[in-house]
């Protein structure tokens, strides 16, 4: 099996290892400084099994010219989500890299990030994860696993068939990560976004991890509106999540969520501080055009939204 990872961020050298445990020949797409840096080889660290492996394990490339056709069984894609259109163009422009019926997983925040690829792909051909493990990239070629509360998830937006991703959520499992597949990946990705949006961008503005978000009465009465919000979204627009009522939400998410990953500071948090561009248009942007699209008050998402952008527009 071949595997191409496009960003060779935190997640994407996690899944690296993990799939190179399970003997995958596993090719990562980077920019070059990046690819540089993976030269020293790479490390999984943090919680569950280390895996570490040198640069002779797997391949780099930094030009789709580079790579032979009829080269790869999966693409996952662990960039950030701002990349998603110029990955899935470039994608199609060499789609002769992929062997036929080749599979995309995406492991990204955010709902609905496949659109980009089913320009492009067939629907049994793109499928998406969700993740609620916390990652962090200690240095360039190293990812440490920070927090972990549930399996990692994938399944399809579109109603495919699972058979091609249950062998890599198996060897995900295999390598450390617990993993599943689920025919109900939409309403554990509405999930996600509650979790999302209430705790990374506060999490960034304020500068704290997750706990301290729900020690003070304030930041949880953003977080609770924030959530009234999503709730009503969800219900407009016909989407489905776990939970029938915020209520119910809420209890999980306070008594459970956030303690179980207490200490985790937000990707959107981490993004900021090395002055990059964050993925908050594929998590509050998403909430914000639903509720413009059907008509729903989502002015306190907006006004989150409007202040990371706003730190944003200095970098």
């Amino acid at each position: 099996m071949n595997i191409l990872i496009n960003g060779a961020g935190a997640i994407g050298i996690a899944l690296g290892a993990s799939m190179i445990s399970q003997n995958v020949n596993v090719s990562f797409y980077a920019r070059k400084n990046t690819a540089n840096a993976l030269k020293d080889g790479i490390k999984r660290i943090g919680l569950f099994n280390h895996l570490s492996y040198s640069s002779d394990k797997y391949d780099v490339y930094t030009n789709y010219d580079e790579i032979s056709e009829n080269t790869f069984d999966y693409v996952f894609v662990c960039s950030k989500t701002i990349a998603n259109n110029d990955i899935g163009v470039e994608l199609n422009k060499h789609k002769k890299i992929l062997k036929n019926n080749a599979k995309i997983i995406i492991f990204q925040n955010g709902y609905g990030n496949d659109k980009p690829y089913l320009r492009y792909f067939n629907e049994d051909e793109v499928y998406v994860a969700r993740v609620i493990t916390g990652f962090k990239r200690s240095e360039r070629n190293v990812s440490e696993i920070t927090v972990h509360t549930e399996p990692l998830l994938i399944g399809s937006l579109q109603g495919a068939n699972l058979d091609s991703v249950k062998i890599i959520s198996k060897m995900i499992s295999d390598a450390g990560i617990p993993s599943e597949t689920s025919d109900k990946i939409s309403e554990y990705l509405w999930a996600k976004m509650l979790y999302n949006c209430a705790l990374n961008p506060l999490g960034a503005i304020l500068k704290v991890n997750y706990g301290k978000l729900t020690e003070s009465q304030y930041s949880k009465n953003i977080m609770n509106n924030i959530i009234e919000e999503i709730f009503n979204v969800i219900k407009k627009a016909g989407y489905k999540t776990l939970w029938e009522t915020s209520k119910e939400y809420k209890k999980i998410f306070y008594e459970k969520l956030v303690p179980d990953t207490y200490n985790h500071n937000s990707s959107t948090f981490q993004d900021i501080q090395r002055k990059q561009k964050t993925e908050i248009d594929s998590l509050t942007g998403t909430i914000i055009e639903l509720g413009q699209e059907y008509g729903v008050d989502v002015s306190v998402n907006k006004t989150i939204y409007d202040l990371i952008k706003t730190i944003e527009s200095d970098f």
